[in-house]
């Protein structure tokens, strides 16, 4: 696999504008990069103003996106041009805001097949809607999910809400643990249509950290812009809680998160690509690499810590 080319590569089909950009002085060949955070999603499922939102911003290559989206041979490429070594790809059912439903699980475990090492398959179970949970984390666990991502601005109840009588959202969470899946939580804000970012507060999750004790989380994108505060608190009070640094802006890092060193142990590359602001997962991973940060954080959080929660199979 290529890790690090030098120069500059257009990729065929792409729109005009889309380049991608490798620069070997940041990125040792030795770096084997996962990037536990990009939206590789059934697009052609998304509602009519969500896919406006979605398009905003990237007109000009939203047809070859979409056909990213159908076709993991080309996922694999720009991987291999950007020096992308594996991927989580993030998917989760929301049909009554975002469209996405339950087929979004067999849609990633299909994708996924194109190389099942490289490509790592997210899915989900909506509790609002799902009549068996704990058996649709066991058929996601049979389909090779690895990790079950909740969104609560997009599936509209807070990451605690089984403590305000969202009971399927608690036996959820206990398949989960009981399968040792790992569950991934956004927090933050949200720029789709309706949905409610209230519900985007990490604190939230230390009720979801002290039930469910041997259950492995993941906070998604450290709640910016609202709520770094309360989620460097979770951080520090659960160890077992892993940050996902995607939707953070990497050249704003320190910024919102001025004692990151001190979650070295915790910390999961991701870059949110490509959604809205995210130009490519290259171009965040070289504006990483140029932080003022110790070189065992940058190794740990690219790639140490996605291979501890996320083992690479063969």
């Amino acid at each position: 696999m290529n890790r690090g080319k030098s120069g500059r590569t257009r990729n065929e089909g792409r729109g005009s504008g889309e380049t991608t950009t490798a620069s070997s002085s940041l990125f040792p060949p030795s770096f084997r990069i996962t990037d536990c955070h990009i939206h590789i999603q059934p697009w052609r499922q998304l509602k009519p103003a969500v896919m406006e939102t979605m398009r905003r911003g990237k007109e000009d290559r939203f047809e070859f996106l979409l056909s990213l989206m159908d076709d993991p041979t080309l996922l694999l490429r720009i991987m291999d041009e950007e020096g992308i070594d594996r991927v989580g790809m993030v998917n989760y059912p929301s049909p009554d805001l975002m469209g996405f439903t339950n087929d979004t699980n067999d849609f990633a475990a299909r994708y996924a097949e194109a190389d099942p090492r490289r490509l790592i398959p997210y899915g989900g179970v909506h509790p609002r809607f799902a009549k068996d949970p704990a058996g649709e984390v066991r058929r996601l666990v049979d389909l090779g999910v690895r990790m079950l991502k909740i969104h609560p601005n997009h599936q509209c109840f807070p990451a605690n809400a089984y403590t305000d009588g969202l009971d399927a959202l608690g036996t959820l969470y206990k398949a989960c643990e009981n399968h040792g899946l790992p569950v991934m939580i956004h927090t933050g804000t949200s720029i789709f249509p309706g949905a409610r970012s209230k519900w985007g507060n990490p604190m939230e999750m230390d009720d979801v950290a002290i039930d469910f004790p041997d259950l492995p989380l993941v906070m998604a994108h450290g709640g910016r812009p609202l709520y770094m505060a309360e989620a460097f608190f979770i951080l520090r009070r659960h160890r077992r809680v892993w940050l996902d640094l995607s939707g953070i802006p990497p050249k704003g890092l320190l910024g919102y998160f001025p004692r990151i060193a001190e979650l070295e142990a915790q910390l999961l590359w991701g870059t949110d690509w490509p959604s809205p602001g995210v130009e490519s997962m290259r171009r965040n991973v070289d504006d990483f690499l140029g932080l003022d940060l110790p070189e065992s954080l940058k190794r740990a959080a690219l790639e140490g810590n996605p291979e501890r929660l996320l083992p690479t199979r063969s």
